[in-house]
């Protein structure tokens, strides 16, 4: 198991790899590492029994807001460590792994639907 601080590195290297024109859109944005998600977590994030989670985006999708909405806690995008590091082959799969993890929760921040967040994962790849 990697370090904490270690694995919020990777986290904050694949969020540097967002390209600057989205990341200078994202306002009140927490980025958050936790361990495992809990069943809050994974009841939020519609996931079905035995399976987990890699990842959690909650808030109000960007598409949805106005210039008239007042103060709002900020969104959270959390991303779980310990199911990185038991899906990740070697290191550099972990990387991956999180790269891609960070990307698919900031499109969600940006109000792509989980449909067309896979629609696009696939492009990309």
């Amino acid at each position: 198991m990697l370090p904490s601080d270690q694995f919020d590195q990777l986290v904050e290297a694949a969020y540097a790899r967002i390209p600057a024109r989205f990341r200078k859109r994202m306002k009140n944005v927490a980025l958050i590492v936790e361990p495992e998600p809990g069943p809050a977590h994974l009841s939020r994030g519609r996931v079905p029994r035995g399976s987990t989670l890699l990842g959690l985006y909650e808030g109000r999708p960007l598409t949805t807001r106005s210039v008239f909405d007042g103060f709002a806690m900020p969104d959270r995008i959390t991303i779980f460590q310990s199911p990185h590091e038991r899906l990740a082959q070697n290191p550099a799969h972990l990387a991956k792994l999180v790269e891609d993890t960070v990307w698919h929760e900031i499109a969600h921040y940006f109000g792509l639907s989980e449909l067309q967040v896979r629609a696009a994962e696939r492009k990309r790849r």
